[in-house]
């Protein structure tokens, strides 16, 4: 067994302590956690939020785990934008980093109110527990510590739990144990 399924199998215990649920011990903020995990396993985390999702049991005193996919969402946006076909060929014509530029534009990723937050904020129920996941499909367009940073600012009625396939040491972020992107101070490691 891999230290990635040890650490999987503890989560349900570690989000139904009240003081998960409840924030507690965290100065009244809505707690944001990370789950980082060797990017080699993402096939098993994948195949464990599937059956979260399968299972759509209730969670301590009545709390739902709500599973956002930020790949998926950004991709939805595309498609309803008529963008998505444009991306081939912007990056052709115009470069790899011109098109992370024009996907962040349209995400908004530079305002507290940007896609992602809007999107959760609309869609997630009261007494919820929301797993952000697709952190590494959605590299390197959106970065996670940016989510994160928006989320934080407009989204604070249920616990959050990014799914990080990398390291996290409670200050800076490492996607896939390689690349270094800027630190975050307002996430708390779930599993210590």
């Amino acid at each position: 067994m891999t230290k990635t399924e040890i650490d999987l199998g503890k989560i349900e215990n570690e989000i139904k302590k009240d003081s998960f649920l409840n924030s507690k011990g965290l100065g009244n903020e809505v707690s944001y956690y990370i789950f980082d995990y060797s990017p080699k396993d993402e096939l098993i985390v994948r195949e464990y939020l599937e059956n979260i999702k399968k299972r759509d049991k209730e969670i301590g005193d009545g709390y739902k785990i709500v599973i956002y996919d930020v790949y998926d969402i950004m991709i939805d946006l595309l498609e309803e934008s008529e963008f998505l076909e444009n991306c081939i060929e912007m990056e052709k014509n115009d470069g790899m980093d011109y098109l992370i530029e024009s996907v962040n534009s349209l995400l908004k990723m530079n305002e507290d109110d940007n896609y992602f937050a809007k999107y959760i904020e609309e869609n997630t129920p009261e007494k919820s527990i929301v797993f952000l996941v697709g952190i590494g499909k959605i590299f390197p367009f959106v970065r996670s510590h940016k989510i994160l940073n928006n989320l934080h600012q407009v989204f604070d009625r249920a616990p959050v739990v990014m799914f990080y396939p990398g390291k996290y040491d409670g200050q800076s972020l490492q996607l896939f144990e390689e690349f270094k992107d800027d630190n975050y101070y307002r996430a708390f490691k779930l599993l210590k």
